[in-house]
């Protein structure tokens, strides 16, 4: 299926000369002058190589048609992350590449969506927020709150997010997925 380059997100599968890969990246460009580009970063499925290309926005690209299926994370262990699909209870095991950075993101149970090409995962798509909590952060020095400044905290997966100087260790925080940014206070 072929799709404008301006459309490709992270995680889409695209051929290119016979070869399968995942958007790791995707920006578009306007410039004041010239033609407006899209600048895209990809691995190769095949061997992991990582790719640069840029297309005009406008450009058709082929989009490859990947089976998508929501699944829930059981476990990791040396063989890398284990996934079942809840209506068929078809396990899969995902290689650690794939996953890449999110697995701090990876809770018990908690619903991905994976994309699998001929039975192998070759992209994961983690839920745009998730709750986590703080477990340390620096204490408030008076007189600070005033400016919208933003004070390092480490998560309980081990993440390092800025957060507002009102959040404090043991509080729990809603991020964003895509850039670790602090949305807001967990509502739960």
């Amino acid at each position: 299926m072929k799709v404008i380059a301006s459309s490709l997100r992270k995680g889409n599968v695209v051929e290119l000369d016979g070869r399968l890969y995942v958007v790791l990246k995707s920006e578009n460009f306007h410039p004041g002058k010239g033609t407006p580009t899209t600048s895209v970063d990809m691995r190769r499925i095949s061997d992991g190589v990582k790719v640069a290309e840029r297309w005009r926005t406008t450009e058709m690209v082929e989009k490859a048609t990947v089976d998508e299926r929501e699944y829930d994370f059981l476990y990791e262990d040396g063989e890398g992350f284990h996934f079942m699909e809840p209506e068929s209870y078809e396990q899969i095991t995902v290689d650690p590449d794939v996953v890449g950075d999110g697995k701090v993101f990876l809770t018990d149970g908690m619903k991905v969506y994976l994309k699998t090409f001929e039975g192998v995962a070759i992209a994961i798509e983690f839920p745009q927020r998730v709750i986590v909590e703080i477990t340390e952060t620096e204490p408030v020095v008076k007189g600070q709150t005033a400016s919208s400044s933003y004070k390092p905290a480490i998560c309980s997966n081990g993440l390092r997010v800025m957060v507002p100087p009102h959040i404090g260790p043991g509080t729990k925080i809603e991020i964003n997925t895509e850039d670790n940014s602090y949305v807001g206070r967990s509502k739960d």
